[in-house]
C-alpha cells in the first residue's frame, strides 16, 4: 500500500511541493513548451482537457490529490528499495512532471535501486528541458526534488 494516504505527512508534502512548482490555473491553457496541445489545467492536469474547460479550487485540488496517489502507486511498481518520506515524495513529484515510465527508467530511479541513492538524487538535476529548452522553472523543482531527495543521507 502506497505510504501516500490522504492526511499522510507524504501526501501533505506532496501536495505541496508539486502544487507550489505546478502553481494553479483554473482555466484550459496551451502546454508551455509546444505552446499548443496538450491542455492544461489546474495543477498540471492534461488528461481529458480541452481548450476552455475551467475548473474550481475544490475540484483542481481533488485532481492533484487523486493524480498523486496515481503517480505514487507507479513510484510504488519500480523503486525497490524503501524511501523515506522526504525521498519517495520527491520521486513522485518528478513521476508528476515527466510521467511514470519515464520516472521508472530514468537514472534516478535506477541508481536508487541499484544502492546508489546519493547519485540517483544528482541525476534529477539532468532533467531540466522541456523540449529540449532548458526552463529556469525545471531547474528549481529539479534542485529541490534533489534537496527532498538527499534530505535522509
Amino acid at each position: 500500500m502506497s505510504k501516500l494516504r490522504k492526511g499522510s505527512t507524504a501526501a501533505a508534502m506532496a501536495v505541496a511541493l508539486v502544487g507550489g512548482f505546478e502553481g494553479l490555473r483554473q482555466t484550459a491553457y496551451p502546454d508551455p513548451a509546444t505552446k499548443g496541445p496538450p491542455w492544461t489545467v489546474c495543477y498540471g492536469e492534461t488528461s481529458g482537457v480541452k481548450r476552455g474547460d475551467q475548473y474550481s479550487v475544490a475540484e483542481c485540488k481533488a485532481m492533484l490529490e487523486g493524480s498523486l496517489q496515481t503517480y505514487a502507486t507507479g513510484i510504488d511498481q519500480c523503486v525497490k528499495v524503501p524511501l523515506p518520506d522526504k525521498r519517495y515524495v520527491a520521486l513522485i513529484s518528478f513521476a508528476y512532471n515527466i510521467g511514470v515510465k519515464g520516472a521508472c527508467k530514468s537514472s534516478v530511479v535506477g541508481l536508487i535501486n541499484a544502492g546508489q541513492t546519493k547519485a540517483g538524487c544528482e541525476s534529477l538535476l539532468k532533467y531540466n528541458r522541456a523540449a529540449g529548452v532548458v526552463f529556469p522553472g525545471l531547474t528549481r523543482r529539479r534542485q529541490k526534488e534533489r534537496d527532498y531527495c538527499e534530505a535522509d543521507l
